[in-house]
């Protein structure tokens, strides 16, 4: 299970960037987690594959990603994906890190568990 809260957390920085600051993050760890759960059995077992993620997987990036309004709102969404960062595979942040643009959502930066998520906005 802990993989699986990796792959939600760090798929959902994808969802994040670009909107102007506010001053409190809105967005839970369950946030991330709900709006990105279709995308678990795709970033464990299908992620390196040529086929496309399941459609609701990407509804759930584009979601989180239109969520996401403020520098605070985006940098809660990474501490949630690190909180969990040490417990996935290299493979699962690869297939994970792909999501974004698979599904067609553009982010500038990597999806790492070395992002700083500080640097963020």
């Amino acid at each position: 299970m802990a993989k699986a809260m990796w792959i939600v957390l760090v798929v959902s920085m994808a969802a994040l960037a670009l909107e102007p600051p506010q001053t409190e993050a809105a967005i839970s760890c369950s946030t991330v987690a709900n709006d990105l759960s279709p995308c678990i059995n795709y970033v464990l077992y299908g992620g390196a594959t040529t086929a496309p993620p399941p459609e609701d997987c990407c509804n759930g990036i584009k979601t989180l990603y239109g969520q996401a309004q403020s520098t605070p709102d985006r940098q809660q969404v990474c501490s949630c994906i690190k909180s969990v960062a040490n417990n996935a595979s290299p493979t699962i942040i690869t297939n994970a890190a792909a999501l974004p643009g698979k599904c067609g959502v553009s982010i500038p930066y990597q999806i790492s568990p070395s992002t700083d998520c500080s640097a963020v906005h």
